[in-house]
């Protein structure tokens, strides 16, 4: 048994085949998906996207949020970037949250949404490098 799996980014079909599993990091926490299951629409956080064959996982993508809709034969992730794991560079990643880190500081704390945002892209920033390390 197996579901199909698509991630796509904003400039194209980065990945489509049937995997055994495959966990996303769902904005509510890891998520697993198999064959059958329920009917839902997601958003994601930064993190790794796990595929598995079997028991084992085949492969590991970073994506930096998103969203994911999940139906019992399938699940199709909409990503605003995905990374395969491997290409992650922890210099970058620490670069980019040391910079994450400082709009937060500078951004407007009186319009929940700026901040809101601004701290999205620092937890992005953080689990890109907790994924590069």
């Amino acid at each position: 048994m197996a579901v199909s799996l698509e991630i796509v980014s904003p400039e194209k079909l980065l990945l489509s085949r049937p995997v055994d599993m495959v966990v996303i990091p769902a904005s509510e926490g890891d998520m697993g998906v198999l064959e059958g299951h329920t009917p839902m629409i997601v958003t994601l956080r930064g993190g790794t996207i796990d595929l598995y064959e079997g028991d084992r996982i085949t492969e590991r993508l970073f994506v930096d949020g998103g969203f994911a809709e999940v139906t019992p034969e399938r699940c199709t992730v909409l990503a605003n970037k995905a990374i395969p794991l491997a290409e992650v560079n922890k210099a970058d990643a620490e670069r980019r949250l040391a910079e994450a880190e400082a709009a937060y500081e500078a951004a407007d704390k009186r319009d929940t949404a700026i901040e809101d945002a601004a701290l999205d892209v620092v937890q992005s920033a953080r689990a890109m490098v907790e994924a590069a390390g």
